[in-house]
């Protein structure tokens, strides 16, 4: 099968069979744009002529550049590589799978970073409660953390998602559904958004059912939400790096540093597998030394 085919249809598949985000879309199709100009200009053209050889000259090609590319952008780019011919073995399209001996490169484990309780508590003040759109940063911020969501998920909430009282409604990766309770500082900056400055933003545009609006009532975009985060950051002057998954790194680990139990993030965050929450215990390791301290008969 012609390359460009194969690659066209894995795409679809992925798309439709896998329920996949959008941004997780584009980065194979990126990354298979790559793989398809290299073995173009090596003279290969059709899924049969691909080997392990082939493909393993391909990763050290890529590997040799300069700047080296990180470690998770070549893992990355394995993944789609694998994905594509394992499909075609599911598909018969393919007998052998030339990927069968490719094994990943081994990238850093990388711990969250969270911001301190009282870093929190300055960011969250640091929108103007006297001005709409600080209140509506207010709002932002304050449900970001309250729930763990994403910016995505946060950007991508409908009114009608806040409709169950003290729990909310957010829709993540690959479209799956979580109920997440919310806390009352949060629903009280959200019902004063809603009820003081939402109505003026969405008179300014078309009728949209989002949450968050922008200054001219159209949809609040995630870029948007991290200038939000941005700007609340510098106001607060917390010199750490805040990134717009800040809010939800700290929302875990402050979950846990409070003795929740780790299978119940999960649920909060949306992860799929345990194993991902289980990243945020390793930031904790200050309050296990100080259980330990306190409890254990001969810690002292």
């Amino acid at each position: 099968m012609r390359l460009d085919r194969a690659i066209d249809a894995y795409l679809r598949h992925i798309t439709i069979e896998r329920g996949l985000s959008d941004h997780t879309i584009g980065a194979y199709r990126r990354d298979l744009a790559v793989y398809l100009d290299w073995l173009t200009d090596a003279g290969i053209d059709d899924t049969t002529a691909v080997t392990g050889s082939i493909i393993g000259r391909f990763i050290a090609d890529r590997s040799a550049m300069v700047p080296v590319p990180a470690a998770t952008s070549l893992a990355r780019l394995q993944s789609s590589v694998r994905g594509l011919h394992r499909y075609l073995i599911r598909e018969g399209i393919e007998e052998e799978d030339p990927t069968g001996r490719l094994r990943p490169p081994k990238t850093p484990q990388r711990l969250p970073k969270a911001l301190t309780i009282d870093q929190v508590e300055r960011l969250l003040a640091a929108p103007s409660a006297e001005e709409p759109i600080g209140m509506r940063d207010r709002a932002l911020l304050e449900l970001l953390y309250a729930t763990g969501a994403r910016v995505s998920e946060a950007v991508g909430l409908d009114v009608d998602d806040l409709a169950h009282g003290d729990v909310l409604r957010l829709r993540g990766k690959g479209s799956k559904e979580r109920i997440v309770p919310i806390g009352s500082f949060a629903r009280d900056a959200v019902d004063a958004y809603l009820t003081r400055v939402r109505p003026a933003l969405a008179a300014k545009g078309n009728a949209s059912a989002r949450l968050f609006l922008g200054a001219r009532g159209a949809p609040l975009s995630r870029q948007s939400a991290w200038l939000v985060i941005r700007s609340a950051a510098e106001r607060a002057q917390i010199t750490a790096e805040v990134s717009p998954h800040t809010l939800r790194h700290s929302f875990a680990t402050h979950l846990l540093q409070g003795g929740a139990d780790v299978r119940v993030v999960q649920e909060l965050l949306g992860h799929a597998s345990v194993a991902t929450t289980q990243i945020y215990t390793h930031v904790s390791v200050d309050t296990l030394r100080d259980i330990y301290a306190t409890s254990h008969p001969r810690a002292r």
